[in-house]
């Protein structure tokens, strides 16, 4: 009976570690290229979820006609719309980013923290001008809401749709950096671009198209978090604390790192939370301490010249 009560509680946290590692790849990806800390990923990720809210909830700026015909569109393929298109509206946002963060290069990664900072800021600024502040929720299809009964316990059917489509995007961006050109391009970058460039690999464009593949994973995420978490304006900060922290205890530039490091945190914070509720945000820090006192590199990182 007591392996049965902890079940729920273990599967829920296991659901939201992949969630989080979801958001940490993308996250991962841009700091393990560039050597750059993204504070504004959080923001990447609000602004999918409020995309995602405006192509579900039919608030587009569209005709007024043209709108109440999308309104008219079952919810399903609304949604599976938002899930496509919403990454895509945010990837420009990311070009922009990138262009900024290019005078960055090469300096004291505090000029791109810094940076990267006051555009988190200006993109949550400007979802509260365009949005507001209230909360949102995002509606979800009728078969893919409400909850099941399995081992005679209630479960939730969208946490388990969210998982599973984590999982698939998980498994796209592995293949893409283990089973590709552009993957294997991405890792040797990362080890020595000078290498890279001599050749003949143009590094710039290289670099622009990992911050669009991370800034979709972000707003990905944003999408399928969206009706778990609610929408609101400072969600991006409860993305980007874990993300980093996901980070540093896989080990950067690690995709089984982030996997793994997510699933971890998402465990802890699942279990603390249901005996503990007041310790479910402290325990992932209280994770992270115990990790890297014994291994300071993270789970996956690299060995440093400096360990013996």
């Amino acid at each position: 009976m007591s392996l049965l009560n902890l079940l729920p509680h273990l599967l829920n946290g296991i659901a939201l570690g992949l969630l989080f590692s979801l958001i940490a790849l993308g996250f991962m990806l841009i700091l393990g290229l560039m050597e750059q800390i993204n504070l504004a990923h959080g923001s990447l990720f609000a602004l999918g979820a409020y995309f995602a809210y405006a192509i579900c909830g039919a608030k587009l700026p569209l005709p007024p006609d043209v709108l109440v015909a999308w309104a008219g569109v079952p919810l399903g393929l609304r949604f599976a719309t938002a899930v496509v298109v919403a990454p895509i509206l945010v990837a420009p946002f990311g070009i922009v980013l990138e262009r900024l963060m290019r005078r960055t290069y090469g300096r004291d990664p505090l000029y791109g923290l810094l940076l990267t900072f006051g555009v988190a800021m200006v993109l949550e600024e400007l979802i509260r001008v365009v949005w507001g502040t209230r909360d949102y929720m995002m509606p979800v299809p009728r078969d893919m809401s409400g909850g099941f009964i399995m081992l005679d316990l209630i479960w939730s059917t969208y946490r388990f749709w969210a998982a599973g489509m984590a999982v698939v995007a998980m498994g796209a961006v592995w293949f893409i950096v283990e089973r590709t050109r552009f993957g294997a391009m991405v890792k040797a970058g990362a080890h020595d671009s000078e290498i890279v460039q001599a050749l003949g690999i143009d590094l710039t464009r290289l670099r622009v198209w990992v911050f669009v593949l991370g800034t979709m994973l972000a707003a990905f995420a944003g999408v399928i978090m969206a009706p778990l978490w609610g929408i609101r304006p400072h969600m991006g900060v409860d993305a980007v604390v874990p993300a980093f922290l996901i980070i540093v205890l896989g080990g950067v530039g690690s995709f089984w790192g982030a996997a793994l490091g997510g699933l971890l945190v998402g465990m802890v914070v699942g279990l603390s939370g249901a005996y503990a509720s007041e310790w479910s945000m402290l325990s992932m820090y209280l994770l992270l301490i115990a990790v890297v006192t014994f291994r300071a590199r993270g789970l996956f990182g690299k060995k440093s010249v400096l360990e013996a």
